[in-house]
């Protein structure tokens, strides 16, 4: 970015949150194109001008290169954002002021892993603001919604609305088509802004969005898993439980040997991060030994069944007849199984490839390690919260290679300036951003 670029620049204000960006090939170099801009922002202050603060976000990233050293200053006025800058300059944290160093390694590795979890992200209102202020999110959203019609008696936008008479969240076989539609739209935003995976991986029935988004299944194909799935899971409510332990894997294991048979590993998401899953008698004996052990535990929320475990095996021909005829594609973004912990050439996800999703133990742990193995650094959750940060973050340490974890929306905190955060921080790490795409 250069001066002349700068001194264009009009001032005004706009409504919703706009993102100014800035880099240089320097921290000093940063500072200096932050000043210039304050400077030319502070000289009009008092004049009356038609512009927005939007036509200065236009400019800044049609005029500036990208260089090593970035910055993201974001605001939905001009007071917010000058207030912005001037902590750039004056080298003060901000919470609308993102910065970063994009070394050459990180800049070479720009595209993250998509990250897709499970059963457990949903809070009310996790879509509203999306839907409201973003016609990309809610297209995405209406395309899930005509995939997912000829499979569910409800309408998807009803339900993120908490529309009256609409089914709860609570229900497995509203929840998890819900949480696939809200998972694949989010990728997709992400897309809209150049950001495209460098991998998936997805954890239980996040691996058909990882599926989908990497090309192997066709969002009616996908939608089609999913629905079935989560309601062939019904048969099997109310006799299990699902509990997530947060403790060195070797011991949890130990204490599991108490109830062989009756409570297993339904997932391994980290060194030190496992849910378990298996019968509410026993599951009940199991958390008591927890608490006494002083072992941090909880429930899955909104789970009233033992997945990834021998009650899924009651299920083993419905799951098979449901995803009969589906030919997956072989995708060109590598897709990094849950189910063998490893990249698999997604060809392979037949009928039973989608039984075995359900029924074994899901690999995160080995799968992160693989990934982690192979140079992936970056690890974007698409989700409405983050909630396998932790299991990544423990993996990558422990190999020695920290990655830099990002989420996309947060809990209560799922709108456009949100969204935007979570692109800010994914470029000040490296990640190559299309920017010309928050003002289209």
């Amino acid at each position: 970015m250069s001066k002349p670029a700068i001194q264009d620049v009009r001032i005004g204000a706009a409504a919703g949150t706009v993102p100014w960006v800035l880099s240089g090939r320097s921290a000093a170099g940063l500072r200096g194109q932050a000043a210039r801009l304050l400077s030319r922002l502070e000289s009009d202050a008092a004049r009356d001008v038609a512009a927005d603060v939007a036509e200065v976000g236009r400019s800044l990233v049609a005029a500036g290169a990208t260089h090593e050293h970035r910055a993201v200053v974001l605001g939905g006025d001009r007071t917010e954002l000058v207030a912005g800058v001037r902590a750039l300059v004056d080298e003060q944290a901000a919470p609308n002021v993102f910065t970063g160093q994009a070394t050459r390694q990180a800049q070479a590795d720009s595209r993250p892993v998509f990250v897709f979890p499970g059963q457990g992200t949903q809070w009310v209102g996790m879509a509203v603001a999306l839907l409201d202020t973003c016609p990309e999110f809610a297209h995405e959203i209406r395309a899930c919604a005509e995939a997912l019609a000829p499979h569910v008696d409800w309408s998807l936008e009803d339900v993120l609305r908490g529309a009256p008479d609409t089914p709860p969240l609570d229900r497995v076989d509203v929840v998890q088509p819900v949480l696939f539609s809200m998972m694949v739209s989010l990728a997709r935003l992400w897309c809209r802004f150049g950001v495209r995976p460098a991998a998936t991986v997805g954890h239980s029935q996040g691996e058909i969005v990882a599926a989908h988004i990497a090309g192997a299944l066709s969002l009616a194909d996908a939608a089609r898993i999913v629905a079935l799935r989560s309601r062939a899971l019904t048969a099997i409510r109310g006799r299990g439980e699902m509990l997530t332990v947060l403790a060195p894997n070797d011991r949890v294991r130990t204490m599991l040997a108490d109830w062989d048979g009756v409570l297993a590993v339904a997932a391994v998401n980290g060194p030190a991060t496992m849910t378990v899953s298996g019968d509410v008698a026993a599951m009940k004996e199991f958390g008591a030994a927890l608490s006494a052990a002083r072992m941090m535990r909880w429930r899955v929320p909104g789970v009233d069944f033992a997945a990834h475990s021998p009650h899924v095996e009651d299920l083993r021909e419905t799951l098979l007849d449901l995803a009969a005829g589906i030919e997956p594609a072989r995708s060109d973004v590598p897709f990094y199984s849950t189910v063998t912990g490893g990249p698999v050439e997604t060809d392979e996800l037949t009928a039973e490839y989608w039984y075995r999703n359900l029924r074994q133990t899901v690999r995160f742990d080995d799968a992160v390690r693989a990934l982690v193995a192979d140079g992936h650094r970056l690890f974007v959750e698409c989700s409405a919260q983050p909630v396998l940060s932790v299991g990544i973050q423990d993996t990558a340490e422990e190999l020695g290679r920290p990655a830099v974890l990002l989420a996309t929306l947060r809990n209560e905190d799922g709108g456009m300036g949100r969204f935007l955060a979570a692109l800010a921080e994914a470029y000040v790490h490296g990640v190559t951003v299309d920017w010309t795409a928050a003002f289209a």
